[in-house]
């Protein structure tokens, strides 16, 4: 039989605290690191954070702003830009504009920070093989897990086509060195942001030279908060079934459709269908179908080949 010494147990009830207090602070510590690993991924996607590589020697500049709109009930949307090298240091340069649409769920910081558009900007300037662009990415939505297909929907304060088009368009030439017209400004997107770009490019003819769809669809998806099951609103929502009545105003305004969609994405057929009718209507484009799915490995494989495809048909910059 083993003799407890009596001075003993405070030494061991200290040592027991101890232990229960190592083992919360593993637990917080631990916990604290699962939630920067959780952030972290979904920050960047399971990607490094973007950075220049060394031979990189000037680099863009990111700024927010916010929008108010009326057709969205007034509310104060933020609106990430980023600002090409050499912004700054010439005040007597403008430039034209790539919008960028997120997709559903969502938010603009990926464009910067998953699919390292800043960064892509900036090798690319470096090489000298684009012209520089301003790049303006909105938030269009009420919140991350939200989906209102950047389009006008059915109910109180859901225009956000006309949030993008009226409010950001003239919000951005009003703040920035713009060349304020539709022949210097591309549209593009992914996945719901890709059909957002061309929905909207197809209502308004002459507003973008470039639209361009990443992973993107051509058909509304028939979802009754946005369209009530409305047979017409979906039509008008559908660039395939409204490419057709557009083609000559598109011709007109010498716009150019740039898109690709992955070989195992759902909406590959879709896609095809649309560069059919592309076709047919004689509206110039590119489409590619590329190794991959609905991922954002192909969008950030792509994000150069983005960039110069708008440079290339865009005018050149003024100053």
């Amino acid at each position: 039989m083993t003799v407890l010494d009596p001075a003993s147990r405070p030494l061991r009830r200290l040592a027991t605290g101890g232990a229960v207090l190592a083992t919360a602070l593993f637990v917080i510590v631990g916990g604290r690191g699962l939630m920067q690993y959780v952030y972290n991924f979904w920050v960047y996607r399971g990607f490094p954070p973007p950075s220049d590589p060394a031979f990189v020697r000037r680099q863009g500049t990111t700024e927010r702003f916010y929008v108010s709109s009326a057709a969205i009930g007034g509310r104060h949307q933020p609106v990430d830009v980023y600002l090409p090298p050499g912004y700054a240091s010439h005040p007597g340069r403008r430039y034209p504009v790539f919008y960028l649409l997120h997709g559903s769920p969502g938010r603009p910081g990926a464009f910067l920070q998953t699919v390292r558009m800043g960064v892509v900007e900036d090798v690319l300037l470096a090489h000298r093989k684009i012209q520089p662009m301003i790049l303006v990415m909105p938030f269009g939505s009420t919140g991350t897990f939200t989906d209102d297909e950047w389009a006008n929907g059915i109910g109180r304060n859901a225009g956000w086509e006309r949030f993008l088009v009226h409010d950001v368009v003239r919000a951005v030439d009003a703040r920035y060195r713009t060349i304020p017209n539709g022949a210097h400004r591309v549209l593009g997107g992914l996945s719901e942001g890709g059909y957002g770009a061309l929905n909207i490019g197809l209502h308004h003819p002459g507003a973008f030279r470039v639209l361009e769809s990443w992973s993107g669809y051509a058909q509304a998806d028939d979802i009754a908060s946005i369209f009530g099951h409305r047979a017409g609103l979906l039509r008008w929502n559908s660039p395939a079934e409204q490419i057709g009545g557009r083609a000559r105003q598109l011709r007109a305004h010498h716009e150019f459709v740039w898109f690709y969609t992955g070989t195992t994405d759902q909406l590959r057929t879709q896609n095809e269908r649309f560069a059919t009718a592309l076709r047919r209507a004689h509206v110039p484009f590119r489409f590619a179908t590329l190794r991959g799915g609905h991922e954002w490995a192909l969008w950030r494989g792509q994000a150069a080949n983005a960039l110069l495809a708008a440079s290339r048909h865009l005018p050149a910059g003024l100053g």
